[in-house]
Protein backbone atom coordinates (compact mmCIF):
# COMPACT_ATOMS: atom_id res chain seq x y z
CA UNK A 1 0.00 0.00 0.00
CA UNK A 2 3.05 2.34 0.68
CA UNK A 3 4.24 1.90 -2.45
CA UNK A 4 0.85 2.78 -4.44
CA UNK A 5 0.27 5.57 -2.62
CA UNK A 6 3.62 6.49 -3.55
CA UNK A 7 3.08 6.25 -7.13
CA UNK A 8 -0.49 8.13 -7.00
CA UNK A 9 0.96 11.23 -5.48
CA UNK A 10 3.72 11.12 -8.24
CA UNK A 11 0.83 10.66 -10.94
CA UNK A 12 -1.19 13.26 -9.21
CA UNK A 13 1.89 15.37 -9.21
CA UNK A 14 2.55 15.00 -13.04
CA UNK A 15 -0.59 16.45 -14.39
CA UNK A 16 0.07 20.24 -13.42
CA UNK A 17 3.89 19.96 -15.03
CA UNK A 18 2.33 18.55 -18.33
CA UNK A 19 0.17 21.57 -18.46
CA UNK A 20 2.66 23.80 -17.94
CA UNK A 21 5.04 22.42 -20.55
CA UNK A 22 1.96 22.07 -22.77
CA UNK A 23 0.98 26.30 -22.31
CA UNK A 24 4.96 27.03 -22.36
CA UNK A 25 5.46 25.49 -25.58
CA UNK A 26 2.31 26.79 -26.97
CA UNK A 27 2.99 30.52 -25.87
CA UNK A 28 6.40 30.16 -27.34
CA UNK A 29 5.56 28.62 -30.62
CA UNK A 30 3.59 32.07 -30.90
CA UNK A 31 6.35 34.52 -31.01
CA UNK A 32 7.90 32.77 -34.46
CA UNK A 33 7.24 34.06 -37.75
CA UNK A 34 4.13 32.49 -39.55
CA UNK A 35 1.40 29.92 -38.80
CA UNK A 36 -0.03 26.78 -40.43
CA UNK A 37 -2.13 28.47 -42.86
CA UNK A 38 0.69 30.45 -44.16
CA UNK A 39 2.56 27.02 -44.69
CA UNK A 40 -0.68 25.70 -46.36
CA UNK A 41 -0.64 28.75 -48.67
CA UNK A 42 3.17 28.03 -49.56
CA UNK A 43 2.77 24.48 -50.49
CA UNK A 44 -0.52 25.71 -53.06
CA UNK A 45 1.83 28.27 -54.25
CA UNK A 46 -0.15 31.50 -53.03
CA UNK A 47 -3.82 32.14 -52.62
CA UNK A 48 -5.96 35.18 -52.31
CA UNK A 49 -6.35 37.42 -48.96
CA UNK A 50 -10.01 35.97 -48.87
CA UNK A 51 -8.89 32.38 -48.70
CA UNK A 52 -6.15 32.84 -45.96
CA UNK A 53 -9.23 34.62 -44.25
CA UNK A 54 -11.37 31.54 -44.53
CA UNK A 55 -8.62 29.48 -43.52
CA UNK A 56 -7.64 31.34 -40.59
CA UNK A 57 -11.09 31.25 -39.30
CA UNK A 58 -11.88 27.34 -39.90
CA UNK A 59 -8.37 26.80 -37.75
CA UNK A 60 -8.97 29.45 -35.21
CA UNK A 61 -5.93 31.41 -35.65
CA UNK A 62 -7.86 34.24 -36.39
CA UNK A 63 -8.76 33.94 -32.10
CA UNK A 64 -6.43 35.64 -29.40
CA UNK A 65 -3.94 33.46 -28.22
CA UNK A 66 -5.40 33.20 -25.06
CA UNK A 67 -8.15 32.09 -26.58
CA UNK A 68 -6.68 29.76 -28.54
CA UNK A 69 -4.88 27.89 -25.60
CA UNK A 70 -8.14 27.74 -23.92
CA UNK A 71 -9.47 26.02 -26.32
CA UNK A 72 -6.91 23.82 -26.82
CA UNK A 73 -6.45 22.74 -23.36
CA UNK A 74 -10.28 22.01 -23.54
CA UNK A 75 -9.56 19.74 -26.37
CA UNK A 76 -7.27 18.46 -24.66
CA UNK A 77 -9.22 17.53 -21.70
CA UNK A 78 -11.57 15.94 -24.06
CA UNK A 79 -8.33 13.47 -24.85
CA UNK A 80 -8.56 15.64 -28.80
CA UNK A 81 -5.42 16.12 -29.79
CA UNK A 82 -7.03 18.73 -32.83
CA UNK A 83 -6.80 18.32 -36.54
CA UNK A 84 -3.40 18.00 -38.83
CA UNK A 85 -4.01 20.50 -41.40
CA UNK A 86 -0.43 19.32 -43.51
CA UNK A 87 -1.41 16.15 -43.05
CA UNK A 88 -5.34 16.51 -43.58
CA UNK A 89 -6.01 13.38 -40.56
CA UNK A 90 -6.58 13.96 -37.07
CA UNK A 91 -3.11 14.69 -34.83
CA UNK A 92 -3.34 11.26 -33.16
CA UNK A 93 -3.50 9.52 -36.17
CA UNK A 94 -0.74 10.98 -37.31
CA UNK A 95 0.89 10.29 -34.08
CA UNK A 96 -0.40 6.78 -33.51
CA UNK A 97 1.07 5.52 -37.04
CA UNK A 98 4.99 7.08 -35.62
CA UNK A 99 5.02 6.13 -32.41
CA UNK A 100 5.95 2.29 -32.60
CA UNK A 101 8.90 3.50 -34.56
CA UNK A 102 10.25 5.56 -31.86
CA UNK A 103 9.10 3.27 -28.81
CA UNK A 104 11.08 0.14 -30.45
CA UNK A 105 14.18 2.61 -31.18
CA UNK A 106 13.92 4.40 -27.60
CA UNK A 107 13.44 0.23 -25.96
CA UNK A 108 15.56 -1.29 -27.70
CA UNK A 109 18.85 1.69 -27.29
CA UNK A 110 17.53 2.12 -23.42
CA UNK A 111 18.04 -1.41 -23.00
CA UNK A 112 21.04 -1.97 -24.78
CA UNK A 113 22.80 0.92 -22.53
CA UNK A 114 21.53 0.18 -19.93
CA UNK A 115 22.34 -3.55 -19.83
CA UNK A 116 26.27 -3.06 -21.74
CA UNK A 117 26.91 -0.11 -19.23
CA UNK A 118 26.15 -2.23 -16.05
CA UNK A 119 28.10 -5.00 -17.25
CA UNK A 120 31.48 -2.73 -18.01
CA UNK A 121 30.54 -0.76 -14.80
CA UNK A 122 30.72 -3.61 -12.91
CA UNK A 123 34.08 -5.19 -14.82
CA UNK A 124 35.97 -1.90 -14.25
CA UNK A 125 34.86 -1.59 -10.74
CA UNK A 126 36.29 -5.02 -10.31
CA UNK A 127 39.49 -4.66 -12.13
CA UNK A 128 39.66 -0.57 -10.56
CA UNK A 129 43.44 0.57 -11.93
CA UNK A 130 44.37 -2.13 -14.43
CA UNK A 131 44.43 -2.32 -17.84
CA UNK A 132 40.59 -3.40 -18.09
CA UNK A 133 39.61 -0.17 -16.19
CA UNK A 134 41.66 1.77 -18.25
CA UNK A 135 40.12 0.38 -21.58
CA UNK A 136 36.91 0.43 -20.82
CA UNK A 137 36.88 4.31 -19.32
CA UNK A 138 38.82 5.23 -22.50
CA UNK A 139 35.82 3.72 -24.32
CA UNK A 140 33.25 5.44 -22.46
CA UNK A 141 35.03 9.21 -22.83
CA UNK A 142 35.01 8.67 -26.56
CA UNK A 143 31.50 7.29 -27.01
CA UNK A 144 30.71 10.18 -24.71
CA UNK A 145 32.31 12.56 -26.69
CA UNK A 146 31.56 11.97 -30.45
CA UNK A 147 27.99 13.21 -31.50
CA UNK A 148 25.73 10.93 -32.29
CA UNK A 149 25.19 11.69 -35.36
CA UNK A 150 28.98 11.24 -36.59
CA UNK A 151 28.12 7.53 -35.06
CA UNK A 152 25.29 7.29 -37.69
CA UNK A 153 27.18 8.54 -40.63
CA UNK A 154 29.95 6.62 -40.22
CA UNK A 155 27.96 3.75 -39.48
CA UNK A 156 26.20 3.94 -42.97
CA UNK A 157 29.53 3.88 -44.37
CA UNK A 158 31.10 0.68 -42.92
CA UNK A 159 28.15 -1.63 -42.76
CA UNK A 160 26.12 -0.16 -45.40
CA UNK A 161 28.08 0.80 -48.08
CA UNK A 162 31.22 -0.91 -47.56
CA UNK A 163 30.79 -4.19 -45.80
CA UNK A 164 26.52 -4.19 -46.99
CA UNK A 165 25.89 -6.00 -44.04
CA UNK A 166 23.03 -3.53 -43.16
CA UNK A 167 20.42 -1.27 -44.15
CA UNK A 168 21.40 2.42 -44.63
CA UNK A 169 17.59 3.65 -43.37
CA UNK A 170 14.46 3.10 -43.32
CA UNK A 171 12.02 1.03 -41.11
CA UNK A 172 11.54 -2.00 -42.80
CA UNK A 173 11.79 -3.15 -46.72
CA UNK A 174 9.02 -1.96 -48.64
CA UNK A 175 7.14 -4.14 -50.56
CA UNK A 176 8.07 -7.09 -48.54
CA UNK A 177 4.72 -8.86 -47.70
CA UNK A 178 6.91 -10.01 -44.76
CA UNK A 179 4.81 -11.23 -41.51
CA UNK A 180 5.06 -12.93 -38.02
CA UNK A 181 8.87 -13.87 -36.98
CA UNK A 182 10.07 -13.25 -40.28
CA UNK A 183 8.82 -9.22 -40.20
CA UNK A 184 10.19 -8.85 -36.81
CA UNK A 185 13.71 -10.05 -37.54
CA UNK A 186 13.37 -7.95 -40.95
CA UNK A 187 12.42 -4.65 -38.70
CA UNK A 188 15.65 -5.37 -35.97
CA UNK A 189 17.77 -5.58 -39.13
CA UNK A 190 16.91 -2.37 -39.79
CA UNK A 191 17.15 -0.94 -36.06
CA UNK A 192 20.62 -1.97 -35.69
CA UNK A 193 22.73 0.87 -36.48
CA UNK A 194 19.95 3.29 -34.87
CA UNK A 195 19.94 1.64 -31.89
CA UNK A 196 23.69 1.40 -31.89
CA UNK A 197 23.85 5.24 -32.83
CA UNK A 198 21.42 6.48 -29.97
CA UNK A 199 22.35 3.96 -27.01
CA UNK A 200 26.38 4.34 -27.18
CA UNK A 201 26.36 8.06 -25.50
CA UNK A 202 24.22 6.41 -23.13
CA UNK A 203 26.40 3.71 -22.22
CA UNK A 204 29.20 5.83 -21.82
CA UNK A 205 27.09 7.23 -18.98
CA UNK A 206 25.95 4.46 -17.34
CA UNK A 207 29.05 2.44 -17.17
CA UNK A 208 30.39 5.61 -15.57
CA UNK A 209 28.19 6.00 -12.99
CA UNK A 210 28.44 2.10 -12.49
CA UNK A 211 31.52 2.16 -12.04
CA UNK A 212 31.64 5.27 -9.09
CA UNK A 213 28.38 3.20 -7.93
CA UNK A 214 30.70 -0.17 -7.17
CA UNK A 215 33.48 1.41 -6.10
CA UNK A 216 31.56 3.34 -3.69
CA UNK A 217 29.24 0.62 -2.53
CA UNK A 218 32.16 -2.12 -2.18
CA UNK A 219 34.14 0.34 0.36
CA UNK A 220 31.21 -0.16 3.09
CA UNK A 221 31.10 -1.82 6.12
CA UNK A 222 28.39 -4.55 5.35
CA UNK A 223 30.78 -5.67 2.69
CA UNK A 224 33.67 -6.04 4.65
CA UNK A 225 31.33 -8.32 7.11
CA UNK A 226 30.48 -10.30 4.10
CA UNK A 227 33.36 -11.35 2.91
CA UNK A 228 35.08 -11.62 6.62
CA UNK A 229 31.76 -14.44 6.71
CA UNK A 230 34.24 -16.11 3.52
CA UNK A 231 31.74 -15.22 1.17
CA UNK A 232 33.45 -15.25 -2.63
CA UNK A 233 33.65 -12.42 -4.25
CA UNK A 234 31.25 -12.88 -6.88
CA UNK A 235 28.72 -13.96 -4.12
CA UNK A 236 29.33 -10.69 -2.27
CA UNK A 237 29.19 -8.34 -5.51
CA UNK A 238 26.03 -10.33 -6.56
CA UNK A 239 23.91 -10.75 -3.19
CA UNK A 240 25.28 -7.53 -1.69
CA UNK A 241 26.94 -4.96 -4.13
CA UNK A 242 24.66 -5.00 -7.15
CA UNK A 243 21.47 -4.34 -5.34
CA UNK A 244 22.90 -1.04 -3.81
CA UNK A 245 25.02 0.33 -6.43
CA UNK A 246 21.97 -0.20 -9.10
CA UNK A 247 20.24 2.68 -7.63
CA UNK A 248 21.82 5.87 -9.09
CA UNK A 249 21.37 3.68 -12.39
CA UNK A 250 17.94 3.31 -12.12
CA UNK A 251 17.21 7.20 -11.25
CA UNK A 252 19.42 7.94 -14.75
CA UNK A 253 17.21 6.25 -16.33
CA UNK A 254 13.96 8.27 -15.32
CA UNK A 255 16.11 11.33 -15.99
CA UNK A 256 17.19 10.87 -19.63
CA UNK A 257 14.03 9.39 -21.07
CA UNK A 258 13.27 12.97 -22.39
CA UNK A 259 17.12 13.45 -23.15
CA UNK A 260 16.96 9.70 -25.53
CA UNK A 261 13.40 11.26 -27.26
CA UNK A 262 15.07 14.17 -27.85
CA UNK A 263 18.22 12.67 -29.48
CA UNK A 264 15.96 10.35 -31.36
CA UNK A 265 15.42 13.24 -33.41
CA UNK A 266 18.70 13.31 -34.92
CA UNK A 267 18.98 9.51 -34.89
CA UNK A 268 15.68 9.17 -36.91
CA UNK A 269 16.62 12.20 -39.57
CA UNK A 270 19.93 10.39 -40.51
CA UNK A 271 18.28 6.84 -40.71
CA UNK A 272 14.91 7.88 -42.25
CA UNK A 273 12.87 6.16 -39.60
CA UNK A 274 9.36 6.98 -39.72
CA UNK A 275 9.32 8.11 -36.05
CA UNK A 276 8.15 10.68 -33.73
CA UNK A 277 10.93 12.83 -33.71
CA UNK A 278 11.23 13.28 -37.74
CA UNK A 279 7.40 14.00 -37.43
CA UNK A 280 8.63 16.74 -34.92
CA UNK A 281 11.34 18.13 -37.35
CA UNK A 282 8.67 18.18 -40.05
CA UNK A 283 6.08 19.89 -37.92
CA UNK A 284 8.36 22.69 -36.93
CA UNK A 285 9.47 23.13 -41.04
CA UNK A 286 5.57 23.38 -41.75
CA UNK A 287 4.28 24.85 -38.56
CA UNK A 288 1.83 22.27 -37.68
CA UNK A 289 1.12 23.47 -34.60
CA UNK A 290 -1.54 20.70 -33.52
CA UNK A 291 0.83 18.35 -34.64
CA UNK A 292 3.78 19.52 -32.92
CA UNK A 293 2.03 19.57 -29.53
CA UNK A 294 0.45 16.19 -29.77
CA UNK A 295 3.51 15.12 -29.95
CA UNK A 296 5.29 17.19 -27.42
CA UNK A 297 2.24 15.86 -25.40
CA UNK A 298 2.65 12.25 -25.95
CA UNK A 299 6.15 12.73 -25.55
CA UNK A 300 5.60 14.11 -21.78
CA UNK A 301 3.40 11.25 -21.17
CA UNK A 302 5.83 9.08 -22.00
CA UNK A 303 8.78 10.04 -19.84
CA UNK A 304 5.95 10.45 -16.86
CA UNK A 305 5.33 6.88 -17.00
CA UNK A 306 9.14 5.94 -17.16
CA UNK A 307 10.09 7.57 -14.27
CA UNK A 308 6.61 6.43 -12.39
CA UNK A 309 8.11 2.81 -13.42
CA UNK A 310 11.60 4.11 -12.37
CA UNK A 311 9.90 5.16 -8.88
CA UNK A 312 8.24 2.01 -8.60
CA UNK A 313 11.53 0.07 -9.31
CA UNK A 314 13.44 2.68 -6.45
CA UNK A 315 10.82 1.72 -3.92
CA UNK A 316 11.32 -1.66 -4.78
CA UNK A 317 15.58 -1.91 -5.24
CA UNK A 318 15.33 0.08 -1.40
CA UNK A 319 12.41 0.08 0.73
CA UNK A 320 13.17 2.71 2.86
CA UNK A 321 12.45 4.62 0.27
CA UNK A 322 8.91 3.77 -0.05
CA UNK A 323 8.47 3.62 3.56
CA UNK A 324 10.00 7.22 4.30
CA UNK A 325 7.58 9.00 2.08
Amino acid sequence: MTVLALALRRLAASVPTLLIILAGLFLLLQLAPGDTVDALVAQMGGGDAAMIEQLRQFYGLDASVPVQLGRYLWRLVQLDLGYSAIYAKPVLDVILERLPATLLLMVSALSFAFTAGLVLGVLAARRVNHWPDTMISTLGLVFYATPSFWFGLMGIVLFSIHLAWLPSGGFETIGSGLTGLARVLDIARFLVLPTMTLALGFLAVYLRIMRASMLEVLSLDFVRTARSKGLAETAVVVRHVLRNALLPMVTLVGLQAGTMLGGSVVVESVFALPGLGRLAYESVVQRDLNTLLGIVFISAVLVIVINFIVDLAYARLDPRIGAGR
